[in-house]
């Protein structure tokens, strides 16, 4: 069995972006499982990922109010295709980020986040995969806005970092 997934972050709507890139929106609708590290910001696009996903799974972030928080954890776990998976916003500093969430993640195999709006993919020595999709609608330091694809597929990730295009 093949499972699909987009992973995003920060999304930071409407600060950020009046609304999700069409490249966005075009993944959401095929792709199998939705994942979002949070910094929504604003409840319709939470409403909107909710509607339009086959299967979501978020988080709030640091910038996320009172209603989004009441309605998102602050960690999410899933299984999938034999994999635990886990969502949070915040990881800390890059210094030392493996090892430590190698201790707080001890049962994941892939932890999702998000927060820097900077891209990441790593292994962890306990053998994690760490993956922060960036941000499909602030850069920040980075040279284009991103979110990562993932074929799932025996136990083994594929991932892609996608550019996105936030004018269209």
């Amino acid at each position: 069995m093949t499972t699909t997934l987009l992973l995003l972050a920060d999304t930071h709507i409407p600060a950020r972006a009046r609304r999700l890139p069409a490249e966005v929106l075009r993944t959401v609708d095929e792709v199998d499982i939705v994942v979002h590290a949070g910094d929504w910001v604003d409840v319709a696009t939470l409403d909107l990922l909710q509607a339009r996903s086959r299967r979501l799974y978020g988080v709030h972030g640091n910038n996320d109010g009172p209603e989004l928080r009441s309605q998102l954890p602050e960690v999410a776990r899933f299984s999938v295709e034999g994999l635990e998976v886990a969502v949070i916003h915040e990881t800390g500093p890059a210094r030392q980020r493996e090892e430590r969430m190698d201790r707080a993640f001890a049962d994941v195999d892939v932890l999702v986040f998000g927060h820097s709006h900077i891209p990441w993919d790593t292994v962890t020595r306990g053998g994690m995969r760490l993956l922060n999709p960036g941000s499909p609608t602030g850069r920040r330091r980075q040279p284009v806005c991103t979110m990562m694809t993932v074929r799932l597929e025996a136990g083994a990730l594929d991932v892609s970092l996608v550019p996105v295009d936030r004018s269209v």
